[in-house]
């Protein structure tokens, strides 16, 4: 296997890491938000994955720790691909479902290549229009056309996770050009701390409209959250940016629904969670293998029915 291969390849494995890590942003957006508000999660996902960035950025040299000549579109990418992109989605993600969410994320593709285009110059091939046509077109039935199967949700949440997807769309063009002189760290560290204080002022002025009920699951839920898909998921994708090309990347992100468990149509609605079971720090601790409950008469631990992909309930 030729170098040019094996870079295909490890940019491959590379973005679809990063999606596997987004889907399940997607269900724990969903799920935090009788928790914490869109703000205040961000700001939480992104001082965790932050402090992490700082230690690792702090090993590189002094030149990919300062903004230097690209400074501008640094702080571009800070906008977009932090300061807006997060709170935009996880707003979203209050009012339509995670499967909605990973289904529209598939107009990424369409809106890259636009942009591209536009911006960048480049070319229009016939592959990368008809899969983009292609993506268009699923998304566009699934959630015009099948409200009801993909769970409900309402077509203002759609939107404003449409508008997170453009937001991602302009990231990950902007980290294009980026990572052309830096690092996939530096290109992913930088922005996310730059963007740090405007998501904490962002979250204390939520704090008074959407409290935060900060219980061990949602501490939990928070703290995975940052870890994953803000620090893996953000550094895979700039790596696999660097050897697929912003286009080429943007095209794994149909992976979504696939990795976030979407279902068939006919799959019934499920049903909602027991009265009271998101009340008084008896919140369900949602991971990949249980669910678990503490039964406050009993002082011992319960099994729940696991929490279902759409994020709407419980199974």
């Amino acid at each position: 296997m030729g170098d040019r291969h094996r870079d295909l390849l490890a940019g491959i494995v590379c973005v679809n890491l990063a999606t596997l890590t987004w889907a399940g942003n997607h269900i724990l957006g969903r799920w935090l938000r009788g928790s914490a508000g869109p703000f205040t999660i961000s700001a939480i996902r992104f001082a965790v994955a932050g402090a992490v960035f700082a230690l690792l950025l702090a090993q590189r040299p002094a030149a990919d720790r300062r903004l230097g000549p690209d400074a501008r579109r640094l702080l571009l990418m800070a906008l977009v691909g932090v300061v807006l992109f997060s709170p935009t989605l996880y707003a979203g993600l209050r009012l339509t479902t995670a499967v909605n969410a990973a289904l529209i994320n598939g107009l990424g593709p369409v809106i890259t290549v636009v942009l591209a285009a536009a911006v960048l110059g480049e070319r229009l091939t016939v592959a990368r229009v008809g899969g983009a046509v292609v993506g268009l077109a699923g998304v566009a039935a699934i959630v015009l056309g099948g409200r009801g199967a993909t769970g409900g949700g309402s077509l203002a949440g759609d939107l404003i996770v449409l508008a997170a997807v453009l937001c991602w769309s302009v990231y990950s063009l902007l980290g294009r050009a980026t990572l052309r002189s830096r690092s996939p760290l530096a290109a992913t560290a930088l922005p996310v701390l730059l963007a740090l204080p405007v998501l904490a002022a962002g979250a204390w002025w939520e704090a008074g409209r959407i409290p935060l009920r900060l219980t061990p699951p949602a501490a939990m839920a928070l703290l995975g959250i940052g870890l994953l898909p803000s620090l893996v998921g953000f550094l895979a994708w700039n790596a696999g940016v660097q050897r697929l090309g912003s286009g080429g990347a943007m095209v794994f992100l149909n992976t979504l629904p696939l990795y976030g468990g979407a279902r068939p149509a006919r799959t019934p609605r499920p049903a909602p969670p027991p009265r009271g079971a998101l009340d008084r720090g008896r919140e369900p601790l949602v991971g990949p293998l249980a669910v678990v409950s503490t039964r406050p008469d009993s002082g011992r631990c319960a099994a729940v029915p696991p929490f279902d992909g759409a994020g709407n309930g419980w199974i």
